[in-house]
């Protein structure tokens, strides 16, 4: 498809002007013509005119008037005044006005008017080419805010309290409460409780609900580690600074610069360690190991413990000032076992991400199996539950889980009674009263245990543990167990 020629009006009372100016023209450009300014102005208005050509001298209107109304309606359309005489000082200020972009002197030379006219149109297309790329701009600007604006709002929603997963009346509600308002705030908050209790699931909510959601989020355990790993995780380290160490590397704490660092097992930091998170909380200064120069950070910090930083701060093993300095605020996160009924819920949710990540459908847990994982203590918290659900998703050969599938340990750990088969719980060495009585709560547990691994097969059970149907039948009437009310009893 042929490239369309740039349109340029002429204007000129005089039909030879009009007539030269075309022929000088036609090559390069759609050429308009037009006698006068009302002419000129209709044809503006029908066709899309990059260049105006216009005399000066002309009935009615003149050349500046006309070029000045132009302007006025069309100003990307570049404008030329043609010109037969020496102009005064007014005639250059009005012509200056107009903002008329170059003036021509009769008698003029057709290669000169084609030149005057080449220039016009390239500038033309440059003022479209900027005003397109000053559009773009804008929108891409408007559309990287409102994608950043959408990432921040999911990061909120999926990331935020709401992923942090609970009952309607869990013990944890508290806490989320006091951590919605905490967040706001940019100051440290100190979070106690269990290892696998929730803390840094906890410390990531706040740091999408505050206003640096934006910004990286960062965690460290450093319950296990040496002073010296800590120090080149958390600042960083100059290249040659240690044996086998060639490249510098950045630390968390130049990588969560206007984020978020959560430091958990905070308790377990040596003297040096805290002394220099004592100045970077103080002064948002550090340096990196095996350099000399002090870089500053703008991050907020977050910390767990897992033991009583109070306590040990009595026994002289942790900063009286530095305590003082991360606990801000509080948060306590209560243990697992504390959240008996949250249980359920975070039963079924580690099923279904284990299900997808190992790519084995399973479409839940009974209720009998929730029973039992509700009875148990937990001592491992979330990362025990975890284990356990997707151990049992790893043996299930049907779709919904049952208490035949959790393991030895949890089953022997209660007893089943009452209503319904429900979990009394108790450890071992929590065991009291006479041998008779210890040993008859040993074999009760072992009955239930067993029971429930073979899906209530009292044959099956009977075989196993070398007893007969009816001295099985015996045992479960004087201990009162009795199968779930959703298990079916098999001879």
């Amino acid at each position: 498809m042929a490239e369309t020629l740039p349109t340029v009006l002429v204007v000129d009372d005089e039909p030879h002007s009009v007539a030269a100016m075309r022929m000088a023209l036609e090559d390069d450009f759609t050429v308009l013509e037009a006698l006068d300014a009302e002419a000129a102005w209709r044809l503006m208005e029908e066709h899309w005119v990059q260049v105006v050509i216009s005399d000066q001298r002309m009935p009615g209107r003149t050349g500046i008037e006309l070029l000045t109304d132009v302007r006025d309606r069309w100003p990307e359309t570049v404008r030329i005044i043609v010109t037969g005489y020496t102009e005064t000082s007014d005639m250059i200020d009005a012509i200056n006005e107009a903002g008329i972009y170059q003036f021509i002197t009769k008698p003029w030379h057709p290669e000169q008017l084609l030149m005057a006219v080449r220039n016009a149109a390239r500038l033309f297309r440059l003022a479209r080419d900027h005003e397109r790329v000053t559009l773009e701009m804008r929108y891409l600007g408007d559309t990287a805010s409102a994608r950043l604006d959408e990432r921040r709002r999911a990061a909120q929603a999926g990331l935020g309290f709401d992923k942090v997963l609970r009952g309607t009346n869990s013990p944890l509600n508290a806490t989320i409460a006091l951590a919605r308002q905490y967040a706001s705030f940019d100051v440290p908050v100190l979070l106690t409780g269990e290892p696998g209790s929730g803390k840094t699931e906890l410390a990531r909510a706040m740091h999408y609900g505050s206003l640096r959601a934006d910004r990286p989020f960062h965690e460290l355990n450093c319950a296990g580690l040496s002073d010296e790993a800590l120090a080149v995780e958390l600042f960083g380290v100059k290249r040659n600074a240690l044996p086998g160490q060639v490249q510098a590397r950045a630390g968390l704490v130049q990588k969560a610069d206007r984020g978020t660092l959560f430091l958990n097992g905070i308790d377990t930091l040596g003297e040096g360690l805290q002394i220099a998170l004592l100045r970077l909380l103080r002064e948002g200064s550090f340096q990196p190991v095996g350099g000399q120069e002090v870089l500053t950070t703008r991050l907020r910090l977050l910390t767990g413990a897992h033991e009583d930083l109070r306590a040990r701060m009595e026994a002289g093993r942790f900063r009286r000032d530095l305590f003082y300095d991360l606990a801000v605020a509080e948060l306590s996160v209560p243990p697992l076992r504390a959240r008996a009924q949250d249980i359920p819920i975070l039963a079924e949710r580690l099923l279904q991400d284990a299900a997808a990540e190992h790519g084995k459908p399973a479409r839940g847990l009974s209720k009998a199996a929730l029973d039992y994982l509700c009875a148990h203590a937990w001592p491992g918290n979330l990362p025990e539950l975890r284990n356990e659900v997707t151990r049992m998703l790893m043996m299930a050969q049907d779709m919904v889980l049952g208490p035949e599938l959790i393991s030895r340990p949890i089953l022997q750990g209660a007893g089943s009674h009452g209503e319904g088969g429900r979990i009394a719980e108790a450890d071992l060495c929590q065991l009291e009263g006479t041998l008779k009585e210890r040993v008859e709560l040993m074999e009760m547990r072992i009955l239930g245990e067993t029971l429930t691994r073979l899906k209530w097969n009292k044959s099956r059970a009977a075989a196993e543990l070398g007893l007969s149907r009816v001295g099985l039948r015996a045992k479960l009437d004087r201990y009162g167990i009795e199968p779930h009310a959703s298990i079916s009893e098999e001879d």
